[in-house]
């Protein structure tokens, strides 16, 4: 039996290559799939946490694909490598690490110039990391984790509640934070703000 997933509005689907990746054989629901990425989880954010981290070291694609890894790479023979197809969302596969390394680069601008709040700095770049899309998956979770370190560790703020609710599993929180996220799209970042720290 193959893996059976369910998405839910503004998930990437997965292509049949990517599914078999997977390296837990016995996992065959989404539900079984998100226990385990979430215990992986836990155990990056255990490496998060137990770290300082410099701006330059944050803003590097070395990091985001370390972090990605140590995210999903109990569950995922991809973890920490950029994705290999286009999707519904992100630049064209071959853009992405161009693109990336122009968003870090754009981001040790902002920090050095003070251009944004610390929020809206976190926030800018992780929007702009989740429209990239680098990975075959775990792009949000991904996200939100990379603007909590932003947010924790460059600024000593506390970390963003993100609506206090898991925004992995359908429910009205999700539905906020995704037209949050589509608003910025349009350069708004009003909402996004404002549910990041609800």
């Amino acid at each position: 039996m193959g893996l059976d997933l369910e998405y839910i509005n503004g998930q990437t689907p997965l292509d049949e290559d990517e599914k078999d990746g997977l390296l837990i054989p016995t996992i065959a629901t989404r539900g079984e799939l998100d226990e385990f990425e979430q215990q992986n989880i836990e155990d990056a954010f255990l490496w998060v946490y137990a770290r300082n981290f410099k701006a330059e070291q944050v803003f590097s694609e070395s990091f985001i694909r370390e972090l990605h890894k140590r995210m999903y790479g109990k569950v995922w023979s991809w973890a920490g490598s950029f994705r290999l197809t286009n999707k519904n969302i992100g630049v064209d596969k071959w853009q992405i690490a161009i693109e990336l390394n122009s968003l870090c680069g754009d981001a040790l601008f902002w920090v050095k110039n003070e251009t944004f709040t610390p929020d809206e700095l976190a926030l800018r770049f992780k929007h702009r990391l989740v429209s990239i899309h680098c990975f075959p998956n775990g792009n949000g979770r991904h996200s939100r984790l990379i603007a909590d370190i932003i947010i924790e560790k460059l600024y000593e703020k506390e970390v963003f509640s993100w609506g206090a609710n898991n925004l992995v599993q359908q429910g009205d929180e999700r539905k906020q934070y995704i037209q949050a996220v589509r608003d910025a799209d349009k350069g708004d970042f009003t909402a996004l703000l404002k549910f990041a720290r609800s």
